[in-house]
């Protein structure tokens, strides 16, 4: 759902819908030759340069080609707040660990991967390698966590009553109504293929001699990893990862707990995951983190491994049918997604966060299955790639379908509610503002002191 299809209350809301959105991995080619200048100051030392509002722009602008100069005003604004709150998260000791923003750069960078399809169309993209994005964006990521985090702060006590919901909705003109595409609530339940002992057991030797060519041959680990490692998130980089962490971070446990047994230089032993089969090495521990190689070889899955997850999923499908189990508890007992089990297998809209989905946010195989089912069924078992683009099976249950439709109520009562939470959460978060800004120096240049906003801003933090 578009957000800016219903009105919010000033331009504060504006900023506080896209606050996070931005991509930071614009092309910086694309502005070179531009000369730098500061175009805001928060504080002492935050500023924004000429540069980083052009980056940020040109991003918008490969996304809407359509939208003219007038916004960067709205985004100068945007990066203004954000210094702002990352000033008094500092002021507050707010502050987020390496771990933290470690894992929110993996996963930002695993969801452009997954946009552009691939790591080599968003390296080309962004003309520069994936480990170059996240060396040079690692200090704009951790602000934009301790922006995150003072405004969940500053909104942690702002909640929204129905009653509340109805008065928002009914202060909509009808004309301004937004018309939603038609939208779905589906579920899966995935079970991926088993694999047969002998391809499993080819998977162990084939990573054994790899291993032995690096420790007993002396081969280079990292043009192994060139060469055989399945995974595309390293093999590029020779098979590295940097700072990962002793906690987790979203690694596999069993990884991570074999890589921090191992000092500088060595190899592990095989190491199983669900990923499959990996082989380590330890280029640098730096106390609860480090930087590691590794090398992942996946069994391969047959045409019988297919047919037994296939077979196992037409006995979940008579079950349900039957009755014998809600989709919930059937995601429970039988899925091998662990990460479903914790939505009840309800396909999630991560902008959103709801289980109320556009069918463009859907993948096409799925689209294409949906289209004749009834509201209720059940699919039959489906190949599909997985998001670690892997071949496995599911069968899908469409929960409910929505035509296209003037906004209601009755049919969009959670999409009106976030908009009005959104709106309430804009208000405080201008109310904020106001109260602190006596507290900061700030000044915009002259070019952008006429922008909406940034005139009183200023007058109230010169009182």
């Amino acid at each position: 759902m578009n957000f800016s299809k219903f009105p919010l209350p000033n331009k504060i809301g504006f900023l506080l819908v896209c606050l996070f959105a931005i991509s930071p991995f614009a092309k910086a080619q694309d502005i070179l030759g531009t000369a730098d200048k500061i175009m805001a100051v928060v504080g002492k030392n935050r500023i924004v340069l000429q540069s980083d509002l052009d980056v940020q722009f040109s991003t918008m602008k490969a996304q809407d080609p359509g939208i003219s100069d007038t916004v960067k005003c709205y985004l100068l604004q945007q990066m203004v707040i954000q210094k702002l709150l990352v000033e008094q998260a500092d002021r507050d000791s707010l502050l987020v660990s390496d771990e933290d923003v470690e894992g929110t750069i993996e996963n930002r960078i695993r969801t452009f991967i997954r946009q552009y399809g691939s790591k080599e169309k968003l390296e080309e993209i962004a003309g520069k390698t994936i480990y170059q994005l996240k060396e040079e964006n690692r200090e704009l990521f951790k602000e934009q966590l301790m922006a995150e985090k003072m405004q969940q702060k500053i909104l942690e006590n702002v909640k929204i009553t129905p009653s509340e919901v109805q008065q928002f909705y009914n202060k909509i003109p009808v004309d301004s109504l937004p018309f939603f595409p038609a939208s779905v609530e589906v579920g899966q339940i995935v079970i991926d293929p088993p694999v047969s002992a002998e391809l499993d057991e080819y998977a162990k030797k084939k990573l054994e001699d790899i291993r032995n060519q690096v420790v007993v041959e002396g081969k280079s680990f990292e043009t192994l990893a060139g060469l055989y490692s399945d995974d595309p998130g390293s093999r590029d980089n020779g098979g590295r990862y940097n700072d990962i962490n002793r906690t987790g971070g979203g690694w596999a446990p069993e990884f991570v707990a074999a890589a921090f047994k191992l000092q500088n230089g060595e190899v592990s032993p095989l190491v199983k995951t669900q990923f499959g089969y990996h082989i380590i090495q330890m280029i640098q521990r730096k106390g609860e983190v480090a930087d590691v190689r590794h090398i992942l070889i996946r069994p391969e899955r047959t045409s019988a491994d297919f047919k037994l997850a296939s077979e196992k999923l037409d006995s979940v499908r008579a079950l349900l049918i039957a009755g014998k189990f809600t989709f919930p508890e059937a995601v429970g007992k039988f899925s091998t997604d662990e990460a479903a089990k914790n939505t009840g297998g309800m396909v999630i809209d991560p902008q959103t966060g709801t289980a109320q989905l556009e069918i463009d946010r859907l993948d096409p195989a799925m689209v294409l299955m949906i289209d004749t089912m009834k509201v209720g069924s059940f699919s039959q078992p489906q190949l599909f790639n997985t998001d670690r683009g892997e071949r496995s099976l599911r069968i899908v249950y469409l929960k409910s379908r929505t035509e296209p439709h003037k906004a209601n109520l009755k049919d969009d009562y959670s999409k009106i509610q976030q908009v009005a939470l959104q709106q309430k959460q804009a208000k405080k978060t201008e109310e904020w503002l106001m109260n602190r800004l006596p507290n900061y120096y700030i000044r915009i240049d002259p070019k952008y002191a006429s922008c909406s906003n940034f005139s009183r801003w200023q007058l109230a933090s010169n009182k």
